[in-house]
C-alpha cells in the first residue's frame, strides 16, 4: 500500500486534490487554501511514493523556514545543518504518521528525498524530478518563477499556498494570490481552490475564525461607526460588540434604495446576538434612534451567508444561496441559476454593493458564481 492509499481524502475538494496530483498529464498543480486542509499531507505523500515507485529520481522539497516572530527566514547558508534538520521536522510532522521513518530517512541519505533553499537556484535544473513548493506565501514571487524556469526534463512540480490568511491580514501583492493567477490558465496545470469548508483540524478552522474577529477588531472606524459602537456599548452592554460597519455612502454610490438594506451592521461574537437586540428587539431599536441609522446586528461565525443576507437588497436571495466559501483571496458565492441574475443585479449593482460592504468590514471581497443544477430525482 503506497502512503496516500493510507490518507482518505474528507471532502469534495480533498478529492479533487488527490485526482490532481496523480493525475500525471498536469506538469504543474497548484493547491491553494487556508491552513488544515491537507495540501502539504497530500503533496508530501506523492512526492514520497512517487520517488519510492522510481517514477521519478528525486524529490525536492522548497520549503521557506521563516521566524514567525522576527519574520527572518533561515538560509542554508546561514543554518546549514539546522536549516537539513528543521526540514527534516517539517517532513516528519507533516507525514510522520503515515510512513516508515526509517525508508525516509534511508532515501534522504540516499539523495532521493532533497530540501532546496529557494535563495540558491541560479544555474540549476531539476530534471526526473518531482519538485513540491511549499508555503509559497512566504517567498517573493520573483523566486516562486525562478522555480518554474528551473523545473526540466521529465518533471513535475507541486505548489501550495494559503491567499486566505494573507487577504485577511491584509498583504498586498501576496505571492500566494499571484501565483494562483498566473497559474489558473496555464496549459497542462491544475489549480485546485480549498476553503473553510475542507479545514480538518479544528485548531486551524477556530484560528481563522479568531484571525477574522482580531481583521474587524482593528479596523479604524469612521466617526459614524465610532458612534454605533458607543451606543450599543450603552444600551447593550453585556453583548461582546466586535465591530460596526457603517454603508451609507456605499448605497447612495450604487443606488440601493431598498428598505430591506439597513445603514450599518453591528458584529457581535456567537451567542451575543440576543443580548445586542433584547427579548423585543427594544436595545437595537434604541441605537438606531441614537444614531438615526437602520441598523442589523450579525453574529460571527465561518458561515457568510448570514452577512450576505443581512446587506443584499432582495431579501428572499439567501434562500438561493448555495454554498460560500474562500476560492484563493475571496469568497465565492455560489447561487442558484434560476435566480443567479437577481442576485448580481442590473449592471452587476447588487453583487458590486455586497462586494464593498464585505470589503470594507473583512478586507475580503465577493465574487458570484452560478451553481450547478442539482439532479432531480424522478417519481
Amino acid at each position: 500500500m503506497t502512503i496516500i492509499d493510507k490518507i482518505e481524502p474528507l471532502t469534495p475538494k480533498q478529492s479533487e486534490m488527490l485526482d490532481a496530483l496523480v493525475n500525471d498529464s498536469y506538469d504543474i498543480v497548484g493547491i491553494f487554501g487556508p491552513t488544515g486542509t491537507g495540501k502539504s499531507l497530500f503533496s508530501l505523500a506523492y512526492g514520497i511514493d512517487s520517488v519510492i515507485e522510481n517514477k521519478y529520481k528525486k524529490f525536492l522539497i522548497v520549503k521557506p523556514i521563516v521566524d514567525v516572530v522576527t519574520g527572518e527566514e533561515l538560509t542554508l547558508a546561514k543554518g546549514g545543518k539546522e536549516f537539513i534538520e528543521l526540514g527534516k521536522a517539517y517532513l516528519r510532522d507533516v507525514i510522520g504518521e503515515f510512513v516508515d521513518w526509517n525508508k525516509v530517512e534511508e532515501l534522504m541519505n540516499n539523495g532521493k528525498i532533497m530540501f532546496v533553499d529557494s535563495h540558491y537556484l541560479k544555474g540549476r535544473t531539476f530534471d526526473d524530478a518531482i519538485i513540491f513548493l511549499d508555503e509559497v506565501q512566504s517567498l517573493k514571487p520573483e523566486s516562486v518563477i525562478e522555480i518554474l524556469v528551473r523545473v526540466g526534463r521529465n518533471s513535475r512540480l507541486i505548489v501550495a499556498g494559503d491567499p486566505v490568511f494573507q487577504s485577511l491580514s491584509a498583504v498586498q501583492n501576496d505571492p500566494a494570490s499571484l501565483i494562483r493567477d498566473v497559474l489558473i490558465s496555464e496549459e497542462n496545470t491544475k489549480v485546485v481552490d480549498l476553503g473553510i469548508k475542507d479545514i480538518v483540524r479544528e485548531g486551524a478552522k477556530r484560528g481563522l475564525r479568531l484571525l477574522i474577529e482580531y481583521r474587524m477588531r482593528m479596523r479604524d472606524l469612521s466617526e459614524e461607526e465610532k458612534e454605533i459602537v458607543e451606543s450599543a456599548k450603552i444600551h447593550s452592554p453585556d453583548a461582546d460588540v466586535i465591530t460596526a460597519v457603517e454603508f451609507s455612502k456605499e448605497k447612495e454610490e450604487f443606488e440601493i434604495s431598498s428598505e430591506h438594506v439597513p445603514d450599518a451592521l453591528i458584529i457581535v461574537k456567537q451567542g451575543h446576538f440576543g443580548r445586542l437586540v433584547g427579548k423585543g428587539g427594544e436595545r437595537i431599536r434604541a441605537i438606531e434612534e441614537d444614531t438615526d441609522k437602520s441598523i442589523r446586528g450579525v453574529e460571527l461565525s465561518l458561515d457568510f451567508k448570514e452577512l450576505i443576507r443581512a446587506v443584499h437588497p432582495v431579501p428572499w436571495i439567501w434562500r438561493y444561496i448555495e454554498d460560500i466559501d474562500f476560492a484563493g483571496p475571496t469568497l465565492a458565492v455560489q447561487v442558484d441559476s434560476d435566480v443567479f441574475g437577481a442576485f448580481v443585479g442590473q449592471r452587476g449593482i447588487h453583487v458590486r454593493f455586497v462586494d464593498a460592504v464585505m470589503k470594507k468590514l473583512m478586507g475580503v471581497g465577493i465574487k458570484a458564481m452560478e451553481a450547478e443544477k442539482k439532479k432531480r430525482k424522478k417519481k
